[in-house]
């Protein structure tokens, strides 16, 4: 006899339905397994032999095969265990054939049900092809549930996956209240602000890059404040909208990064991986490719403390993801594409000591200082906004007790450029200036006859690349969008050259 169960599989973040035809026929028993299976896979004939007898179902000694299908797209994890164990009971009449429930889940050994990962996404595409019903194990219920119309029954073992497909209705489905998930953040009180003492034109060049986001590296000596007020940085961003929470909560989802209480992701993301990162794990990839942090950074802060120590292929494979907004990873069995709409923050010190420029305590030879500043290429620096100055903080800043301006306010004017950002390019395929296309900064960033002439002069003199150039003029836009101004003047213009006009004498 012939059974066919719904599941599903992966390719990157998206989801497609997977169609697992279950066929017992005469002949030696054995169970062979077909449509391109990884190991795991393979080995669900053993779990699912086992999970059955435990459980105390009959497993029918004849032939077994099962098939995949599409058989042209390789199936990996251990997900179609349960659909597996479905098809074959269905197939000796234990349960009814029910193709219009979509069924996810490991087996234990003792018929139990364990959590799979990327259950979101593959939902989330389930139910854009019609399906409004589905199985998933118990810890992935509240995941599932954020996809809207979809009756998800939570099963922690093989008997209720059982009884759903016989109709018990002692099996109630699983509910989840998204809009409360979604609306009761509760604020990290944790990182303000407020704390930083001191480093005024930092703060005004971070508040103009998340107005924008612009990406920012801070160079300065140890202690300047760098790391602190770099973590303060998710405080100052506009909230989440649910569409870009889904977004996130999707890639955490694939990567298996959503065993928690709250399954949506409802806060932006702040990455800050260790400088031993490897290129793998920082733009996705391996044997089953996995996002990596610049996308698990997506719609949030990827934080690189330290910049020159990281490895220069590791920072080299930054270059694409922070001009295209997403990383595409090619494989023998496929190409994927995670997103990438990240915000870098980095930081670094001036040498290898961390003192050059600032104290008689460096020690560091020019070649030593050479080198250290040479792991960052030019490319990657271009790349890279702003570039602002964290010089070190004096006695007397440290020590007043002058309240500083508080993430809240800062946080207000943020909020108030984006709005603007929103309403301009409410027909264009953008959010923030920093996104903008050579075509849309023509469009949206004219300058008069006096800004233009300043910006020739700065163009000249500094040497400019074109993506530098336009880079000021996305700055400049920024400036007069929290000034509130809809023409960018000379006094925009002069300030976004400042961010990117550092010294070079003294830190290069």
């Amino acid at each position: 006899m012939l059974a066919k169960v719904l599941s599903a599989a992966l390719l990157g973040i998206d989801g497609y339905l997977v169609e697992v035809e279950v066929d017992v026929s005469t002949g030696f028993p054995a169970i062979e397994i077909v449509g391109l299976p990884d190991s795991a896979v393979k080995e669900s004939k053993e779990r699912v032999r086992t999970a059955l007898k435990n459980a105390e179902y009959e497993m029918p000694a004849k032939r077994i095969t099962v098939n995949l299908a599409p058989a042209n797209t390789k199936k990996e994890g251990p997900l179609y265990d349960l659909p597996i164990a479905l098809g074959l009971l269905a197939c000796i009449k234990t349960v009814p054939v029910r193709e219009e429930i979509l069924v996810i889940g490991e087996l234990s050994l003792d018929g139990s049900v364990r959590p799979v990962d990327g259950v979101l996404p593959m939902l989330h595409h389930a139910f854009a092809q019609g399906i409004r019903e589905c199985i998933v194990p118990f810890e992935n219920a509240e995941e599932a549930a954020l996809v809207k119309g979809m009756t998800v029954y939570p099963v922690m073992h093989i008997s209720q996956a059982v009884a759903v497909f016989n109709g018990d209705k002692a099996i109630k489905p699983f509910t989840v209240d998204i809009e409360s998930l979604f609306t009761n953040q509760t604020a990290d009180d944790m990182f303000d602000f407020a704390d930083v003492k001191g480093q005024e034109s930092v703060k005004r060049a971070l508040e103009i890059a998340a107005a924008g986001m612009h990406n920012i590296l801070m160079i300065g000596p140890p202690g300047s404040g760098k790391t602190m007020m770099a973590r303060r940085m998710p405080s100052i961003l506009p909230d989440l909208t649910f569409e870009e929470s889904m977004e996130i909560t999707k890639i955490y989802s694939v990567a298996g990064l959503l065993r928690s209480k709250n399954a949506l992701i409802t806060r932006r993301p702040f990455r800050s991986p260790h400088h031993t990162i490897s290129n793998v794990a920082m733009v996705g990839g391996g044997r089953i490719p996995k996002p990596g942090e610049v996308s698990l950074a997506h719609n949030g802060i990827l934080f690189l403390d330290e910049l020159p120590e990281f490895g220069r292929s590791v920072l080299e494979e930054l270059r694409q993801p922070l001009e295209d907004k997403l990383v595409t990873i090619s494989r023998v069995n496929g190409t994927m594409t995670y997103p990438a709409s990240l915000m870098l923050v980095a930081s670094m010190n001036p040498c290898p000591c961390g003192y050059h420029g600032y104290s008689s305590k460096c020690t560091c030879r020019e070649s030593e200082i050479s080198k250290y500043m040479g792991k960052i290429s030019g490319p990657l620096l271009d790349r890279i906004d702003v570039h602002i100055e964290a010089a070190a903080v004096n006695f007397e800043k440290m020590g007043s007790t002058a309240p500083s301006e508080s993430s809240a306010e800062i946080k207000a004017r943020v909020i108030k450029a984006h709005k603007i950002q929103q309403q301009r390019y409410a027909n264009e395929n953008v959010y923030f200036n920093s996104q903008l296309s050579a075509a849309q900064i023509n469009k949206y960033c004219s300058l008069g006859p006096a800004e233009t002439q300043l910006m020739k002069r700065a163009f000249e003199s500094l040497n400019m690349s074109g993506r530098a150039y336009h880079k000021v003029l996305k700055l400049a836009r920024t400036i007069a969008d929290l000034d509130g101004s809809e023409k960018i003047l000379s006094n925009h213009i002069a300030e976004a050259l400042q961010l990117r006009n550092l010294d070079r004498s003294k830190f290069f």
